[in-house]
């Protein structure tokens, strides 16, 4: 402190010293830490174990945005996924809050407000799972849940893909050396949703199928994807290759099916097809059943009431917002 005093008094700057405080003063400390316990007795702070970006050099957590290229950015070294047990701010209490109160801000640049309301990320969809087809996997008598926004695509998805943190991948690879090696490679790409994005898909398939919810004749295969992020919805998804543009880098790669479920306004539906690019654009329902001819958003609410009187899901809501990981590991500022 006297150093840093010292280097402020050569830089001339006008500081009021009689002001002057610590961060490891007990007097500062305590209070803070007497604010930690207030949000403690509320339930809005939290313990849980948690992936982090752990460099082995520097022996600490990394935020994303200190990895660069997978590499600690002042190390240099590798980075590794690491599983430790952090405390967490619940936030995601707050999310529906938050995204009204970022309407009302005045003054502010529509761009940043924007950007505000992404990061919250409302979205709506259909939460729901996926049973077995034949004898269930250990624990998971149940089948497989799913968060989708896009349910009308459900005569479309070709395969089911599970997070490689996902319980019952976690599990199936205690008996398996490959997927345990397959796990460890996913590890390495690092934790952000950019760098997940830009790193090549990669599968692993399980041997597992899953019974279609609207189609007795159709199974779909279980895969572990390297871009399918734990922290979102319930760590699974559905893979609608046609419509969604990582859905299908992944299939063409693997040689899974591709149905095309939406219909351009000028497309013919006898000839439309869909090779490398998915189509996301908007159109009506075919190849789907008792959705054929109906817009995407009655196609929504159909399949959700549908999976519903089934007794497979529901409708839900989904926030894109994580609760606050607090994982700086270091030995200074306030015990």
């Amino acid at each position: 402190i006297a150093s840093m005093k010292a280097q402020f008094s050569k830089l001339g700057l006008s500081l009021d010293w009689s002001r002057e405080f610590a961060t490891c003063d007990p007097e500062y400390y305590g209070a803070q830490q007497g604010l930690f316990l207030k949000f403690l007795e509320k339930g809005l702070v939290y313990r849980k174990a948690s992936k982090v970006n752990w460099d082995p050099v520097d022996n600490t957590v990394l935020a994303n945005e200190q990895v660069i290229d997978g590499r600690g950015w002042r190390s240099g070294a590798l980075v590794e996924q690491r599983e430790l047990t952090q405390w967490f701010f619940r936030i995601t209490d707050y999310a529906e809050d938050l995204l009204t109160e970022v309407q009302k801000l005045e003054r502010w640049p529509e761009k940043v407000r924007t950007m505000q309301a992404n990061w919250i990320g409302r979205s709506e969809g259909l939460q729901m799972r996926f049973e077995f087809d034949g004898t269930a996997p250990s624990g998971f008598s149940e089948g497989i849940e799913i968060f989708t926004t896009r349910p009308d695509t459900l005569f479309g998805a070709s395969f089911i893909a599970l997070s490689p943190d996902h319980p019952l991948t976690v599990q199936m690879a205690e008996q398996s050396d490959e997927l345990k090696a397959f796990r460890a490679r996913c590890a390495q790409i690092g934790t952000s949703e950019e760098a997940i994005e830009k790193a090549e898909k990669l599968g692993f398939d399980t041997g597992l199928t899953v019974k279609h919810p609207f189609d007795d004749t159709k199974t779909l295969p279980v895969w572990v994807a390297n871009f399918v992020l734990m922290g979102y919805g319930t760590g699974a998804i559905f893979g609608c290759p046609a419509h969604d543009q990582r859905d299908i880098d992944f299939a063409r790669k693997y040689g899974l099916s591709v149905t095309p479920v939406v219909l351009p306004a000028d497309a013919d539906a006898a000839t439309f097809d869909v090779e490398n690019e998915a189509y996301t654009g908007p159109g009506s329902i075919f190849n789907s059943g008792f959705l054929d001819g109906m817009a995407i958003d009655d196609a929504k609410r159909a399949a959700i009431e549908k999976i519903e009187s089934m007794g497979l899901g529901e409708g839900k809501v989904n926030y894109r917002l994580r609760d606050w990981g607090v994982s700086r590991q270091r030995y200074w500022g306030c015990p």
